[in-house]
């Protein structure tokens, strides 16, 4: 399938999505402390760079659609930007976070490079404008129910505001109670329209599938992960911790960040070879 989208995706001075050099998206689920985010955005800063990986580091400052109102959502509004700021100035990485409504795209922008639109928000345009006019790169993650090919209608959206710097992400399709699958076919369909990343970690979730909150089977992360660089991908999402099973959020499905040099290591040497 060709593509219709002329230009890569620019980033910052050092990292464009859809050239020739593999992008990671990474970090924990949720910004839990500024030691944890710190922790993490070294390590795999540190590893990215010996591998010749570029990195953006994510972590969410509020996880707005938890299945029950007693999970974990934020530690706070201004506190979580202010940690996200010292990440990107500390570690000297750009930054991706979520946004969930058009009067946080201004707050937002101003200490990240990417903003991110959630899968179950994908279809707002309101949202979509509000982020395609901040100026910044978005990426906007497919919907749970949607079909590949009508995210062609999200780009364009965001396109409408004269900013072309917009990438998709496969998160998985909703298959039955509690599971999510993977159509491998959505990669190159959706390629057709933007630069696609693929969410390695949330493709193995089970949502809501521990009663209250969401599950996960880390354990096929590598299956998929491998499957999607065969395919043909510009980058990975994968989201990571020192500890998944301390996390506050999506524990279940994090990659344990001891494991990650490994995992991209072999990530890193599938999709060199597909290409």
């Amino acid at each position: 399938m060709n593509k219709n989208w002329k230009n890569p995706v620019r980033i910052n001075s050092d990292i464009t999505l859809g050239a020739e050099k593999l992008i990671l998206i990474a970090g924990p689920c949720a910004i839990e402390s500024l030691e944890i985010c710190l922790k993490t955005a070294e390590a795999l800063k540190k590893i990215t760079e010996r591998l010749g990986i570029g990195y953006i580091f994510k972590s969410s400052f509020d996880k707005a659609n938890r299945t029950s109102s007693d999970s974990f959502r934020s530690i706070g509004f201004d506190e979580s930007l202010q940690i996200l700021a010292r990440v990107r100035k500390e570690m000297d990485v750009p930054v991706l976070t979520d946004v969930h409504e058009s009067i946080q795209v201004s707050a937002i922008s101003e200490v990240t490079d990417v903003l991110q639109i959630p899968a179950f928000l994908c279809r707002q345009t309101d949202l979509l404008l509000a982020a395609g006019n901040s100026g910044r790169a978005v990426n906007v993650k497919k919907g749970q129910f949607m079909a590949p090919e009508d995210m062609r209608y999200a780009v364009e959206k965001i396109r409408s505001t004269t900013n072309e710097n917009v990438f998709l992400t496969e998160r998985g399709t909703t298959f039955g109670y509690h599971n999510l699958v993977v159509d491998m076919r959505s990669l190159p369909i959706m390629r057709q329209f933007a630069p696609v990343i693929f969410d390695v970690t949330h493709s193995t979730q089970t949502p809501g599938g521990l009663g209250g909150s969401s599950g996960g089977q880390r354990e096929f992360a590598s299956y998929l992960a491998r499957a999607a660089a065969a395919v043909g991908v510009d980058g990975f999402f994968i989201e990571t911790h020192p500890n998944p099973n301390e996390a506050l959020s999506d524990g279940p499905n994090m990659l344990p960040l001891q494991e990650m040099q490994g995992f991209l290591e072999m990530l890193l040497q599938t999709w060199q070879t597909t290409r």
